[in-house]
């Protein structure tokens, strides 16, 4: 317990996030520690401590340099790259004037093989950020977006959050790729999930459960 807490108070984490998790070990401290439920609980704990909830890239966009990124890794591709060019241009713009807000979400579409995930980790490399991919092709279940409830044996977080842990950053450039071959059965519709993953109106406080 005591080592809990250390990481808890030690880790920097946001007010209402700590004063959640500190709420959550004095529960368990009250459980049975064989039992489910104690189970549970720990899970939750570690895998919420394990998030980089403070950790972050700062994005340094050299346009020039970003330019000679895109031509060195891809031919031709000339309108998708000036589409690039003129997203970084918006982000170095926003921070040189402290609008640092939400940006579009770009949409690389085409046949297998064009370079679409390899444009994806130029915005990266250009941006200095960490990239991660998260592979949707015939994802069915929508817990895999949302992740399941901590209250399941065995639950887990989805595989947006998944992938930022992975990264160890708060801001991956992540690339959903084969968004569409998404489907469907009894489970829940992803496609509805990713819904809030997208809208710009929403994603600013994505809930995983």
């Amino acid at each position: 317990f005591d080592q809990f807490r250390r990481r808890i108070l030690n880790q920097g984490l946001p007010q209402q996030v700590e004063d959640r998790l500190l709420n959550e070990l004095r529960r368990l401290q009250g459980m049975q520690p064989v039992s489910a439920e104690a189970t549970v609980v720990r899970t939750y704990l570690d895998t919420l401590l394990s998030l980089p909830w403070s950790d972050e890239t700062i994005d340094r966009i050299d346009l020039a340099r970003a330019e000679e990124i895109l031509n060195g890794h891809h031919y031709g591709l000339e309108s998708v790259k000036e589409r690039v060019l003129d997203y970084l241009a918006v982000r170095a713009l926003g921070a040189m004037t402290g609008r640092t807000g939400s940006s579009p979400i770009l949409c690389l579409v085409g046949p297998p093989g064009v370079g679409k995930t390899s444009l994806g980790q130029s915005i990266a490399e250009a941006m200095e950020r960490k990239f991660e991919i998260v592979s949707l092709g015939g994802v069915r279940d929508e817990a895999e977006i949302r992740g399941h409830r901590k209250t399941y044996i065995g639950a887990m977080p989805g595989r947006i959050i998944k992938a930022i842990n992975q990264s160890k950053v708060t801001n991956p450039v992540i690339l959903l790729d084969e968004i569409d071959k998404l489907a469907s059965d009894q489970r829940g519709d992803p496609a509805s999930a990713l819904l809030e993953v997208l809208d710009p109106s929403q994603n600013q406080a994505f809930l995983d459960h």
